[in-house]
């Protein structure tokens, strides 16, 4: 398994780290703490353009240290880039779960939604589970 400290770095703002991976996926890491929606909208909309760049549907996000997501940020990332990043094709999602049950809880009802805008998520506790659900899809 590769370390995420060995892969080159896409994005980085106070939100966590956009990493490419080099299985073909985007690494996403989540900073602990509050957030600005104006950088989340930043963090998220240059993870977009890292998948639509290198031709990737796949993303693993490690929102383990991840506080929960606001409603605002959670109503953006649902109405607005989940449907962009799909943006008719199917994208998958693999989701290290958050330690905080708070954001497990946001992470679950978003998910949900996403589901019925072109984004397959599954959740995970290790980060090889993760990886490995990633390489076995298309």
């Amino acid at each position: 398994m590769v370390i995420a400290t060995e892969l080159r770095i896409y994005f980085e703002n106070p939100v966590g780290r956009v990493l490419e991976h080099p299985d073909g996926y985007a690494y996403v890491m989540y900073n602990a703490g509050p957030r600005k929606l104006d950088d989340l909208q930043s963090f998220l909309t240059h993870t977009s353009q890292l998948l639509h760049r290198r031709g990737w549907c796949k993303l693993l996000g490690d929102q383990r240290l991840m506080s929960p997501f606001t409603e605002e940020e959670r109503l953006w990332i649902v109405d607005y880039w989940i449907t962009r990043t799909a943006d008719g094709s199917q994208v998958y999602g693999a989701v290290l779960i958050p330690e905080d049950v708070f954001a497990r809880l946001s992470v679950s009802q978003m998910m949900g939604e996403a589901r019925e805008a072109a984004m397959t998520y599954r959740l995970f506790e290790s980060e090889s589970s993760a990886a490995a659900w990633l390489r076995q899809l298309p």
